[in-house]
């Protein structure tokens, strides 16, 4: 048996499984925890669980202490810092005139890197810039592409719900999100109407997806000819939560068919 907890790494990186390293933890705290090289921060959301070790399907970084009163004091300063690196970084790029989007940049732990994160449209050489980055702050650059439902992910904000997004929130991945998912549960095509911040269609439309294709299954589709007892009639729409029909009669009339009575 191995004791293991989620962290989110910083404020909105990814969510991993670490080993609690027999450490007394518990959600919403910070911690300080083994990272590619050297240490990185981040958040506990969940409470600990023992799982078997048999269920790790590969090894897993520690936690290596709860973030104590200096650990909190160095994320902050280098918070404050990042503000100028970034902007610095900003007016690099457009006096280079290169075709990129700078999103977001990240001090690490111990100040020996810089991450910054950048969306483009193609590839983009960044070699000069990571040059010249590199001798202006004096530390290890790292730039990474990322696209644009990552992008949101790392800035947040809030969805059509109201609500933060989900994305930064507590999806792990990004699932494929298809325009079928939403016509099964007939929403509006409406591209302003289906789409998240980041301008692809939301994730939530995920959420419900099976449980819609399993109540269409007792429902006709939209345009097939079906008997009623007042006669033969067209297919409108369906209503899969009411397992309704409406359908057009060959007299004109629209009468509402419901299927979980003819179940019975």
């Amino acid at each position: 048996m191995i004791e293991i907890v989620q962290v989110r790494l910083r404020e909105g990186g990814k969510i991993l499984y670490y080993n609690t390293n027999n450490l007394r933890l518990e959600a919403g705290m910070c911690v300080i925890i083994e990272a590619d090289k050297g240490l990185d921060y981040g958040k506990i959301i969940f409470e600990p669980e023992v799982v078997l070790e048999s269920d790790i399907k590969e090894s897993l970084r520690k936690v290596i202490r709860p973030a104590n009163k200096r650990d909190m004091e160095q994320i902050k300063e280098n918070k404050e810092r990042i503000i100028h690196i970034f902007k610095a970084c900003e007016k690099k790029i457009v006096e280079r005139k290169m075709n990129m989007k700078l999103v977001n940049a990240e001090y690490s732990l111990d100040n020996s890197k810089i991450v910054f994160y950048f969306t483009a449209e193609g590839r983009v050489d960044f070699r000069e810039l990571v040059k010249e980055l590199a001798s202006m702050f004096k530390a290890r650059i790292e730039l990474k592409q990322i696209g644009v439902r990552d992008e949101a992910k790392m800035l947040g904000g809030c969805g059509v719900c109201g609500r933060p997004l989900c994305c930064a929130q507590f999806l792990k991945d990004f699932s494929s999100i298809t325009i079928r998912m939403a016509r099964d549960q007939g929403l509006p095509l409406n591209p302003a109407k289906i789409s998240g911040l980041c301008g692809r269609l939301m994730c939530c439309l995920e959420y419900e997806h099976s449980h819609y294709k399993e109540l269409c299954k007792n429902l006709p589709r939209p345009g097939r000819t079906i008997k009623t007892k007042q006669g033969k009639g067209k297919v409108i729409s369906i209503n899969p939560l009411a397992q309704t029909a409406l359908v057009v009669l060959e007299d004109g009339r629209q009468i509402e068919e419901d299927f979980k009575k003819n179940e019975k």
